[in-house]
């Protein structure tokens, strides 16, 4: 994904815009991104994923999501069709269920 990309399909809201606001605000949580122009309050896609960039933060690592933007997209789109999460860790394994 490249830093202009959408994290957060429903607000719009790019890998770039979130990275800038945990370096501006340090969040203290990953729930706290929420305040970066809504990230994770819409269809709630986006939420393993910005845990994943603030834990990146948090470690010192350059958040950044290896998947590519299409394939992102399409895992969205599966979600909110069927209500199952893939793994966003491991894009080839089995859907999780809704807990």
């Amino acid at each position: 994904m490249n830093p202009d990309d959408h994290v957060c399909l429903c607000f719009r809201v790019s890998q770039r815009k979130l990275v800038n606001f945990m370096e501006r605000e340090k969040p203290r949580v990953a729930s706290q991104l929420s305040e970066c122009l809504g990230a994770g309050t819409g269809c709630q896609w986006c939420v393993p994923f910005l845990k994943k960039l603030h834990a990146q933060w948090e470690r010192g690592d350059v958040p950044q999501l290896t998947v590519a933007p299409a394939e992102y997209a399409a895992r969205r789109s599966q979600y909110r069709s069927t209500g199952v999460r893939p793994d966003p860790d491991n894009p080839e394994s089995e859907p999780q269920s809704p807990q």
